[in-house]
Parts: structure tokens; C-alpha cells; sequence
């Protein structure tokens, strides 16, 4: 059994900051087998995480 379906951050730490901050969820890339999702800060803009998520949608066809 599945507990957590879809995880989302809404803080991280941020070493630029130097304390735990909100985040933006930006779309960086489609693959496909998923997409590929970066976690940036607030306040500076800093790169603080990526997050991939698989789809179910299955093969594309071209």
C-alpha cells in the first residue's frame, strides 16, 4: 500500500540563505518515461533540489 502518492517540498535548506526557505517547483524537463521537475529558492533563485516523477501513461509513439 502506497502511503505518500505525490510528494511536493515547500521548504528546503538553502546554503545562499543560509536557513530553511520556501520553494518554486519549475518543469525542467519531459522525458519519456516521466517528468523531471527543480526545486529553486525564493528569495535568491538557487538550484536546491530535482524531483523526477514517472508517468503511467506508457511508451509514445511518434
Amino acid at each position: 500500500m502506497k502511503q505518500f502518492d505525490k510528494l511536493q517540498a515547500t521548504s528546503l535548506y538553502c546554503p545562499g540563505c543560509k536557513t530553511a526557505m520556501p520553494v518554486r517547483e519549475r518543469l525542467l524537463l519531459v522525458l519519456p518515461d516521466g517528468e523531471l521537475y527543480e526545486y529553486r529558492c525564493v528569495r535568491c533563485g538557487s538550484s536546491l533540489g530535482e524531483k523526477r516523477v514517472s508517468s503511467d501513461k506508457g511508451k509514445i509513439i511518434y
